[in-house]
């Protein structure tokens, strides 16, 4: 069973449709606004460091990239020196009227997770750096529980390495309460390490979370999709995780490129109709998008689960 039906007219976007020089166009937060779609992709410069470029569309499948780039490295204060390296990977989350983007900010120092906010995809303003190193894949729920904000992140531990974990934070600034709610599963589609994927949206049964997840092999790591169900109202507690993956590599375009074999999502948006669009970079070169429907991939969850931990 297809779960994911890819677009007949992949890749979406490429490095030829930015007009500024770029390398790779991969790893897009995504969100729908004003029933545009907006698409917050990273890209490569030609010294290697990332920046996050901007492009928008009517339907969610063709998209037109912007003159300039949206956020390249900070050139002062304290963000200036934990994005020395580049900015990459960004959620964007939807709160109180503004769009709550998350990114990882690479410097000499180690990566850590940024914070910045936009109203209307013109104007950016950076909040604060919410984690120390090493973390990576932070995505905040469209939502508050008990008056708190919520968190999927993915720290590194040597001990437990490369699991999902939950933080909260009163403010979006101090993040705490934080909890361990799921491991990759030994010699299992995702063995080696999972990370939060695209943010997480609600549905009737509970927040659906697209997530990554990585396979050793003896050509390298592959980097597949799955699905995860989190309670409605504790978003500690998952209800459900989807055995099977959703989505592998397999187009010329996933099994080829910057990074063999890998699609990884940073974006999924939820339609009226009972679909969801999932976007995702293809072998950190393109982006790609795919549709499911929304309740194929929940009772995945629920009826064919894997233990969260």
């Amino acid at each position: 069973m297809e779960i994911v039906k890819r677009y007949e007219n992949n890749p979406i976007l490429t490095k030829d449709d930015v007009p500024y020089p770029v390398a790779t166009v991969h790893n897009a937060g995504m969100v729908k606004h004003n029933g545009r779609y907006y698409m917050l992709f990273r890209s490569h410069r030609r010294n290697g460091r990332s920046i996050l470029g901007l492009a928008e569309s009517e339907d969610g499948f063709h998209f037109q990239v912007q003159p300039e780039p949206f956020m390249v490295p900070a050139a002062e204060s304290i963000f200036a020196e934990y994005e020395e390296y580049g900015v990459e990977d960004p959620r964007i989350c939807e709160m109180d009227g503004r769009y709550l983007i998350t990114y990882s900010a690479y410097s000499r120092h180690g990566v850590r997770i940024g914070l910045a906010q936009t109203t209307d995809f013109k104007s950016l303003e950076r909040i604060s750096l919410i984690t120390q190193a090493d973390y990576r894949n932070v995505v905040i729920f469209p939502g508050k529980f008990n008056g708190r904000y919520a968190r999927l992140d993915r720290p590194h531990s040597e001990i437990s390495p490369w699991s999902i974990w939950i933080s909260y934070s009163p403010d979006l600034v101090h993040w705490g309460d934080s909890q361990l709610v799921m491991n990759p599963m030994q010699y299992h589609w995702d063995e080696m390490k999972i990370g939060p994927g695209a943010t997480p949206f609600a549905t009737k049964q509970g927040w659906l979370h697209i997530y990554h997840g990585v396979f050793p092999t003896m050509d390298g790591s592959v980097y597949r999709l799955g699905a995860a169900l989190h309670n409605l109202d504790d978003p500690s507690k998952i209800i459900g995780v989807s055995d099977e993956w959703i989505l592998q590599p397999e187009d010329p375009w996933e099994v080829t490129g910057y990074v063999h074999n890998v699609v990884f999502t940073c974006g999924a948006i939820p339609e009226e109709d009972g679909t969801v669009k999932i976007y995702w970079g293809g072998a950190d070169s393109v982006m790609c998008v795919g549709t499911a429907q929304i309740q194929d991939l929940v009772d995945l969850c629920l009826k064919n689960s894997r233990p969260p931990i």
